[in-house]
């Protein structure tokens, strides 16, 4: 059974490798984030999403439950990017040079400030914020782990909560700096971070 009486299961296949289904998605996710650059997600309905999107309601129910699920699913690459940028080193990271990633990533998210704070609430929380959260962590952790350093699922999680929180307060003009000095600041924070459990 399907439409929006009958939302898809949580865990249930989304047709992976369809490329009819992904295009619908990629509809989708560049809808709803037009949608947020204009209005904070709590203003976005799925009507309006179905609308810039081209499509139907049930086609939408089809392959998200709702625009919770949606936003989680629009917030995956900018996630990606941001864990990405924070590994972008090699050898021994120096406190003195952050990644060149770090900094394009947050000039990025300045050029689309209206999109990233309805996202991206103040604390980290919101859809990308739970998001990258857990990606962040998930990859800090592992990486801990396979440098055999003690103490991985701490620092990660104080890894991940701290880049994601400055990052939304950034966004929310709570931290003042520019791209290159947040990601100067941010990058020493996170070194501190992890040098300070060896």
């Amino acid at each position: 059974m399907s439409g929006p009486g009958a939302p898809r299961a949580a865990g249930e296949p989304r047709a992976a490798g369809d490329p009819r289904a992904e295009r619908t998605r990629e509809k989708l996710r560049q809808a709803l984030l037009a949608e947020c650059a204009e209005r904070p997600l709590a203003e976005v309905s799925v009507s309006a999403v179905v609308r810039r999107a081209g499509l139907g309601r049930a086609t939408f129910y089809l392959h998200h439950e709702d625009l919770q699920s949606l936003a989680v699913d629009a917030c995956a690459e900018v996630a990606r990017r941001a864990v990405d940028a924070l590994h972008a080193w090699r050898g021994v990271p120096d406190p003195a040079a952050p990644p060149p990633a770090l900094a394009a990533f947050l000039a990025d998210t300045a050029a689309h400030v209206a999109l990233y704070r309805s996202l991206l609430r103040p604390g980290g929380s919101g859809p990308l914020g739970e998001l990258l959260n857990r990606e962040l962590r998930e990859r800090s952790r592992s990486e801990r782990e396979l440098a055999g350093a003690r103490h991985a699922d701490l620092v990660a999680s104080a890894v991940a909560a701290a880049f994601t929180g400055v990052l939304a307060d950034w966004l929310d003009d709570r931290v003042e700096g520019t791209p290159e000095s947040v990601a100067g600041d941010v990058w020493r924070l996170l070194i501190a971070l992890h040098r300070a459990v060896p």
